[in-house]
């Protein structure tokens, strides 16, 4: 006997055995049970959901033996008939390659002949969004009106493409794709009664794969338990599939958490190794990243308690508001990936940008001290010195307040009080020109992940509050031309470091025992005090 696909083995043949729509079954089973039978249903939803299943299902429901029931018995010979596709009332379209209105029209004058076998004389028209405008309007006035031994299923991935007047005449239903859970345990199901040894991590692997499709699922496991030669385990599974392994994820979490730039690299310098597609990789790692977001804002939902587990260590050791730059990070790296030099330039980059942008890196520009001078207090523009008629016209002065003691943008961004984002924002803008009413700032592109409305508006009411007045921020994206806070405070940790390190190879002791054992100084470990 030939082998029998799982997709088709293992296909629901009756409601209670359909996995993830409850909510259509519960719909379809009162309507059954009350004898209150439209005319046309309309299933919708993406591939691999159960729209045919569930037209078969209802096929089986209004032609058993046992009369229209719910519960088909699945035993005589009408409901093994349609299960066997041999049911002569039961005509199924794709209309994929049936579209024209002479083929619409022929199938229709058929609809008028009474069943041969069953109790209806079911048509079933898959991808109905594919039919000519023409053969829509052929149908449209059967399916008002059609004879009482006919009934409809309609099925369509795309419901945006059927005309109104045909979706009004019929009952709709959008079947959900399938949660990750509900495909883990249908095909834990399945799998032990195949008699088939399986790793949990590799389902969860399969299911994620399979994008809310359980068709999707089962032909992955058909082709997991084949790589696998009748085993399913997580490592030939995630060679299977060429994806990212969690392993790397969550290494890379982990450097992420402990602000460790080396680490980072080290994940990707491994990654490069097994040949890992990086774009996959910043792809699952923002999918990652929104997860422990939820989990920060609303745990509730999240529904699987493993997850929850394994990603509550990540949400406490990680700021919301860093997160959220993280994730928009990514995602611009993603983006960017392709004008990159190659992939592992692009990857790392966007890792070591995840530290760079770090709000309590060490190359934060740290706060003045509480003696600083007043925020609120404002020196007056300086006036323009007058000239004579006879001369020629005085050159136009700036009409930018001097901040006490002519402070530059550093100190001013070092006094405000600002967090996370709008900090991020500020220490990488130069101040272009300021007035009464207008601060203009210049933000370099490379740095556009950080414009968003939340973090200017802090910016702006902090230097409203500053200043004492009602100021309106521009924000200019163009190459900056002088030193950012956050250069300087870069230079000045470079400087910082050169000289740590100059005091120690300059040490007399040092260099006694570089010499004496022919070492050489790592410079790396050298901190500046």
């Amino acid at each position: 006997m030939s082998y029998q696909v799982l997709a088709r083995k293992w296909r629901p043949k009756s409601f209670a055995t359909l996995v993830g729509q409850e909510h259509v079954v519960r719909a379809l089973t009162h309507a059954l049970d009350q004898q209150r039978l439209h005319h046309a249903y309309l299933f919708t939803g993406t591939r691999g959901v159960g729209k045919t299943t569930l037209a078969r299902i209802m096929a089986k429901a209004l032609n058993c033996e046992a009369g229209v029931t719910s519960t088909p018995c699945g035993v005589c010979s009408s409901c093994m008939e349609i299960d066997g596709g041999r049911f002569v009332d039961l005509i199924e379209v794709d209309a994929a390659t049936n579209t024209k209105v002479d083929e619409m029209r022929q199938l229709l004058e058929n609809a008028t002949y009474a069943p041969t076998r069953g109790r209806y004389k079911v048509y079933v028209i898959d991808e109905v969004h594919m039919l000519s405008n023409s053969a829509f309007n052929a149908m449209l006035k059967t399916l008002e009106e059609p004879p009482e031994h006919i009934k409809f299923i309609l099925a369509t991935t795309d419901p945006q493409k059927i005309p109104v007047t045909v979706l009004s005449r019929c009952l709709q239903f959008n079947l959900k794709q399938m949660p990750q859970g509900h495909i883990v345990d249908h095909l834990s199901r399945i799998l032990e009664a195949e008699g088939v040894v399986c790793e949990a991590l590799a389902l969860r692997h399969l299911a994620k794969a399979a994008a809310g499709s359980m068709r999707d699922a089962l032909s992955l496991l058909d082709q997991a338990i084949a790589h696998g030669a009748g085993k399913v385990e997580e490592e030939g599974v995630r060679d299977m599939l060429g994806t990212v392994g969690d392993d790397y994820l969550y290494a890379l979490l982990d450097a992420l958490a402990a602000g460790d730039a080396a680490a980072l690299v080290a994940v990707a310098d491994r990654m490069e190794a097994r040949s890992l597609a990086f774009d996959s990789a910043l792809q699952e790692l923002a999918t990652l990243l929104h997860r422990i977001a939820l989990l920060q804002f609303s745990p509730e939902a999240m529904a699987d308690p493993m997850e929850r587990a394994r990603l509550q260590v990540y949400a406490d050791a990680l700021d919301p508001e860093f997160l959220q730059l993280c994730y928009q990070i990514v995602i611009h790296g993603r983006d960017d990936l392709a004008l990159a030099p190659d992939e592992y330039a692009g990857f790392t980059m966007t890792l070591l940008r995840l530290t760079a942008f770090r709000p309590e890196a060490a190359n934060a520009v740290p706060r003045q001290p509480a003696t600083a001078a007043p925020a609120n207090k404002i020196v007056a523009p300086v006036p323009a010195q007058p000239v004579a008629a006879t001369t020629a016209p005085a050159p136009k002065v700036e009409s930018r307040p001097v901040m006490e003691g002519d402070d530059p943008w550093h100190q001013l961004v070092a006094r405000l009080p600002l967090s996370g984002m709008a900090r991020q924002l500020a220490q990488h803008c130069e101040l272009v020109a300021m007035n009464e009413a207008l601060v203009t700032l210049r933000l370099s592109p490379v740095h556009k992940h950080l414009m968003g409305r939340m973090q200017e508006d802090k910016l702006q009411t902090e230097l409203q509050n500053h200043f004492g007045r009602p100021l309106k921020l521009a924000l200019d994206l163009a190459d900056t031309e002088s030193e950012t806070p956050a250069e300087k405070a870069r230079n000045v940790q470079r400087e910082r470091q050169e000289r740590a390190i100059a005091a120690i190879e300059g040490d007399n002791f040092v260099r006694e025992v570089v010499d004496m054992f022919d070492a050489t100084i790592d410079e790396s470990t050298i901190k500046p005090i």
